[in-house]
């Protein structure tokens, strides 16, 4: 196996050599940067590296366990880190830059709204996912309910997630990849999608653990460098900083005020729901809970990851003001030389055009090849949670009723990681046109209406049934996916429409069902309420689970007052 993978990642490196050669034939000027020698180094040198760590964890990689779950040998503070590079992706570091340095302090907002789905994990859910989980969440939902349907529910939610989600991050490589090396697209999809299947399909979750942490080491490390660097020209004040920023901005001093985020409260509600809960029904963030040993461990993970997160998030607000004093007056960085004009490369590339300003080409490499890792170990937790999903929740469980032998069961995982990297390759292929925003406010919004509300009821509801988990769940899934299909994303953007269905862009607030659950509860014990259903929008997953899920009973038992408890 260490041979293969020898032999794999140096046909890799050929090809990308071979490739980088000739590439700026290949891509127009006004759509790439120019070729960055020491970005390629490192990015060869971080390839290297990861492929290195993915040989030795293929050696510790003996059983199903192993493959899953790292055989539980994970620490608290490891996992943590790795948690945190599996959050933190590349488009928090060049996307909510380029939305501080356009729209102020509404792209800080946006980082809190990502931020506060933690303490949901932390205070009320770390615990139970550890000592009732095995491999996936699917092991939680299913515990004292029907299995093989649960399980077929769960996988199935958890692998439009994982594609959707893939989407986004493989179109998001290419782009960045052709922006910061100079590489055609398809090619650089090419890169991503063999490395992610290495590192998943022979070293499995030990290796997609260190390459996440890896990963979240250099972004961190990376980040603060930027940060001080471009902090130093305002000595260190960040009075100073942001007293300069509203001068050059032109929105004045309402650069550091909430403006079109909050705009429309609904959607700034909705907006909030699917990246709070989404958070916690995210499968390959959830994954992450089984590779630690106990209940405690699990614990300080979240609470290293939330530190890491958090600090991380303010270095990025560092980065954003910073970026408007540093390059807005810079012309090297606009297209022309016209500070009035495009910048190079797109919106997205401020905090790369930061790097070079404050760090030179050195720094902006540095940078270039840390973005390129941090999409390596998104995308590589992800095609893990997929496999998953698929050898393990459908095939041992649903298909072969848990009669499935390891071996087995090993080398079905390793087909589906190889399956899940082609396919993520072609669907990016065929999204490179579309505006893949929509596609991640699906898959948090799938997260939040189908997996967490799932999730949390069968550990803190004793009267959950599978008829109601089922009902709820199916419900979640087609209703989040439905609502953002005749949103403005697509409807309008992607379809060409001239009017959206659904007003909105975020379908959380309409298809999460916990602060629905506490409006209707009075008249929704016995049966599904349409006139409630058509007129609020907020119970659609509500009305959907409760018949199933309540037995016939009055509406103020004990029971039910201990539930409702937990939320009031």
């Amino acid at each position: 196996m260490a041979r293969t993978i020898r032999w794999c990642s140096g046909s890799l490196l050929l090809a990308l050599a071979s490739k980088t050669a000739y590439a700026g034939e290949a891509i127009e000027a006004t759509t790439r940067q120019p070729l960055n020698v020491q970005a390629i180094a490192l990015f060869f040198c971080f390839v290297l590296f990861t492929l290195g760590i993915t040989v030795w964890a293929a050696r510790r990689t003996r059983s199903t366990s192993d493959f899953y779950s790292a055989g539980g040998g994970i620490t608290g503070f490891q996992n943590g880190l790795a948690l945190a590079g599996d959050y933190m992706s590349a488009s928090t570091l060049l996307g909510i830059t380029a939305l501080i340095y356009t729209d102020g302090v509404d792209g800080y907002i946006y980082l809190i709204a990502f931020f506060a789905g933690w303490p949901v994990l932390l205070l009320l859910m770390t615990d139970r996912l550890r000592n009732l989980g095995k491999f996936t969440f699917a092991d939680i939902t299913s515990y004292r309910l029907s299995q093989r349907p649960l399980r077929a529910m769960s996988a199935m939610s958890s692998l439009v997630v994982v594609c959707f989600y893939l989407i986004a991050q493989m179109v998001g490589a290419g782009q960045l990849i052709k922006l910061l090396f100079g590489l055609d697209y398809n090619w650089a999809l090419v890169i991503v999608g063999v490395l992610m299947m290495a590192y998943v399909t022979f070293g499995g979750m030990v290796a997609t653990t260190w390459v996440q942490i890896t990963k979240a080491f250099l972004l961190l490390v990376g980040g603060t460098i930027v940060a001080i660097l471009a902090f130093s020209h305002f000595h260190f004040s960040f009075e100073t900083l942001v007293a300069r920023a509203t001068e050059i901005h032109k929105r004045g001093a309402a650069l550091m005020m909430p403006g079109k985020l909050l705009a429309d409260p609904v959607a700034a509600i909705s907006l909030s729901l699917g990246l709070i809960f989404g958070t916690a029904g995210m499968p390959h963030i959830l994954m992450r809970f089984f590779t630690v040993k106990d209940a405690k461990e699990a614990r300080k993970s979240v609470l290293y990851a939330s530190s890491f997160i958090a600090y991380f998030f303010n270095v990025i607000l560092i980065l954003g003001l910073a970026s408007i004093v540093i390059v807005s007056r810079d012309p090297r960085f606009f297209e022309g030389g016209d500070i009035q004009g495009k910048l190079l490369g797109g919106g997205n590339m401020v905090a790369m055009h930061l790097a070079h300003a404050v760090g030179g080409d050195l720094m902006f490499g540095f940078l270039a090849a840390v973005t390129f890792a941090t999409i390596l170990a998104v995308v590589s937790g992800l095609a893990l949670a997929g496999a998953s999903a698929i050898a393990y929740d459908l095939y041992t469980h649903v298909i072969r009723r848990g009669a499935a032998n390891e071996k087995g069961e090993m080398r079905l995982t390793r087909f589906a990681s190889l399956a899940i990297g082609i396919v993520a390759i072609l669907l990016g292929m065929a999204f490179q046109k579309v505006n893949v925003a929509f596609m991640v406010a699906l898959a948090f919004g799938v997260a939040a209406s189908a997996n967490f509300p799932v999730l949390f009821l069968s550990m803190f509801w004793k009267n959950f049934t599978t008829k109601g988990a089922l009902a709820g769940g199916y419900t979640g899934l087609i209703s989040a996916v439905l609502l953002v299909f005749i949103s403005k994303s697509v409807w309008v953007d992607v379809l060409g429409h001239p009017q959206a269905i659904f007003p909105y862009s975020q379908p959380a607030l309409f298809s999460c069902p916990l602060h629905s659950w506490l409006r209707s509860r009075s008249r929704c014990w016995t049966g599904v309420n349409l006139r409630c259903l058509s007129v609020r929008g907020l119970p659609i997953y509500t009305c959907a689970v409760r018949p199933g899920s309540v037995q016939a009973r009055p509406p103020h038992t004990d029971n039910a007052r201990r539930w409702f408890a937990l939320f009031v």
